[in-house]
């Protein structure tokens, strides 16, 4: 049974300051759970969970503290509307510093929605791509809506908060690509061995300053009569022709 200190505590982590202070965010539902365990089960550190599902994954659990819970249990802590059998607590990734040569990496321009960051973390893994950036005004890599959105891609891909202004000036010859309303076909452009692809927020689109930085501005043939597309749409898009 679940006391109510960490019933509370588990709760208090659907808060950013509660996960910052503590290193720890909730990941739920059994691919994300499963996922984070076969990245490293290290990185889970408590398990809750109905007893039918740890009945059936008591493998993955050999050296994770795993405890069975109700469903009604479940639902306190939950920050899903629709509980989903396991909750895990992990704590926050470490990554190698960033290296922008040899690859491409996605800058996102404020990104805030968390269900489009997680999304665009999903196909940035489907596409193979390692290395998100952040702009510092992004939603929260943490927050339990990207966390799930992602479907477990956050396991795989590295995603860093950092000002982008500044990853542009000193991005060492790398090419910057911004993708813009007026810019050369998407469809027509050689796929390039490295670079920085920078995705702009949907209603604002990418800074100025970043875009004088921008030595290649790219975009989707538009044939209809739609303003924009969704962020996450938009990258699918373009990553599907770039990789």
């Amino acid at each position: 049974m679940l006391v109510k200190t960490k019933i509370k505590y588990i709760q208090s982590l659907g808060q950013k300051k509660f996960r910052d202070g503590t290193g720890v965010f909730i990941a739920e539902g059994p691919k994300i759970v499963k996922e984070l365990l076969d990245a490293g089960p290290a990185l889970v550190r408590e398990v809750y969970a109905l007893p039918e599902w740890i009945t059936e994954n008591r493998h993955l659990l050999k050296n994770t503290h795993a405890e069975e819970i109700s469903e009604a249990e479940l639902e306190k802590i939950s920050q899903l509307k629709t509980p989903n059998k396991v909750l895990a607590l992990a704590g926050q990734f470490t990554y190698e510093p960033l290296e922008l040569k040899g690859r491409l990496t996605l800058a996102l321009c404020g990104i805030q929605d968390p269900g489009n960051l997680g999304t665009i973390i999903r196909i940035a893994d489907w596409f193979g791509i390692t290395q998100v950036v952040c702009s510092e005004d992004s939603a929260d890599l943490y927050n339990p809506k990207v966390v799930q959105s992602t479907m477990g891609s956050i396991a795989r891909v590295h995603v860093y908060y950092t000002d982008l202004a500044g990853l542009a000036r000193n991005r060492g010859g790398v090419d910057l690509y911004a993708t813009v309303l007026d810019g050369q076909d998407v469809t027509g452009i050689e796929k390039p061995g490295q670079g920085i692809l920078l995705i702009g927020n949907e209603s604002r689109g990418i800074p100025p300053e970043l875009l004088q930085m921008a030595n290649v501005r790219i975009t989707i043939p538009k044939k209809g009569g739609a303003e924009s597309l969704n962020a996450a749409v938009a990258t699918g898009i373009i990553l599907s022709h770039l990789t």
